[in-house]
């Protein structure tokens, strides 16, 4: 029940911890700023292909721009306007049908993910079988999957699952993994596709990027003194999910996702000393200070930042988009 602070009565003291690095990621930044900078360039609409990211305020932002979010091709009339794909990626047939209808297609998906897609790519070229790890149906995973032919890749999501896998001893094979896991439970999936195919080949670098990492760790470093942990994120936002996970697994006693001030459960927060604050990758800072002037409103106030790691990736825009720059 979310009822109204009362103005008459003194204000609990609350102290806020903020956990850093939080919100918006360089895959995600780019991805915004390419839909901003079609809009600019070219004017509206410019189409988009599923929701750039997964934020509701985000995108309603952009549609207000002249954005047009479709979930297929399919959905948009033939046109010379941009259609860009989400940071998510797509699979090989999304560009092959834009090629088709001659769309002015742009390619907005996070260069991070796109280094799994070649990942997997060269791992079939040699001719192993693709473990991949991730949520079946997730954007990134259907992305992924679709990169190579039918039957290439197995989905694992569980330990469980690994223990299911029926390769003979002579499969060559190797994994990769969705971007926004949990680094602990794909660790754990790890350790078992080796321990049971000790030849399988992995990627050079860790495909967990580097913000679902850093995110993750700064929750680490406070779940356990915080009596509450808010996660600013969409319910369809894999890493906004895992963060609250990390925090319920931690040891905090109460660990919420929610993608506004209004979405908050104040019973929830009853008798609640320390809070602590963190955003997933496509949560803007904006509703983490929404948030923050929710709770001045209820509590006396103390914020205090912990910063876990430094930030400072960054990526170009699209081609397309930078060449009239």
């Amino acid at each position: 029940m979310n009822a109204s602070p009362d103005p008459n009565l003194s204000k609990p003291p609350l102290r806020v911890i903020l956990c850093a690095p939080r919100g918006f990621c360089a895959g995600v930044v780019r991805a915004i700023d390419a839909v901003e900078r079609a809009l600019q360039l070219h004017g509206a609409p410019v189409y988009v292909r599923h929701e750039i990211v997964h934020n509701k305020y985000v995108v309603d932002d952009l549609k207000a721009k002249g954005a047009v979010f479709v979930d297929e091709l399919s959905e948009i009339p033939d046109t010379n306007a941009p259609v860009i794909f989400s940071a998510h990626g797509v699979p090989k047939s999304v560009p092959d049908e834009a090629a088709s209808r001659n769309f002015f297609a742009i390619d907005a998906t996070c260069p991070l993910v796109t280094k799994v897609h070649r990942e997997a790519e060269l791992h079939h070229r040699r001719g192993r079988r693709i473990i991949l790890i991730g949520h079946n149906g997730h954007p990134e995973v259907v992305g992924t999957v679709g990169q190579l032919p039918d039957g290439a890749v197995i989905l694992v999501e569980t330990v469980a699952d690994v223990a299911a896998l029926d390769f003979p001893s002579s499969t060559p094979l190797a994994w990769c993994s969705q971007t926004t896991l949990s680094v602990d439970d794909t660790r754990d999936i790890v350790a078992a596709l080796q321990a049971r195919f000790p030849e399988i080949a992995g990627p050079h670098r860790d495909d967990i990027c580097y913000a679902t990492t850093n995110r993750q760790e700064a929750v680490k470093a406070v779940a356990r003194e915080a009596d509450a942990m808010i996660v600013v994120g969409a319910p369809n936002s894999s890493n906004s999910q895992r963060l609250r996970e990390v925090a319920e697994r931690e040891g905090c006693r109460v660990s919420l996702l929610v993608q506004r001030a209004r979405d908050i459960d104040w019973t929830g927060l009853g008798g609640v000393k320390t809070l602590a604050i963190t955003a997933g990758a496509s949560a803007p800072e904006i509703l983490v200070d929404e948030i923050i002037d929710a709770l001045r409103a209820r509590f006396d106030v103390s914020i205090e930042t912990r910063t876990n790691a430094q930030e400072n990736m960054f990526f170009p825009l699209p081609r397309e988009l930078r060449e009239r720059q």
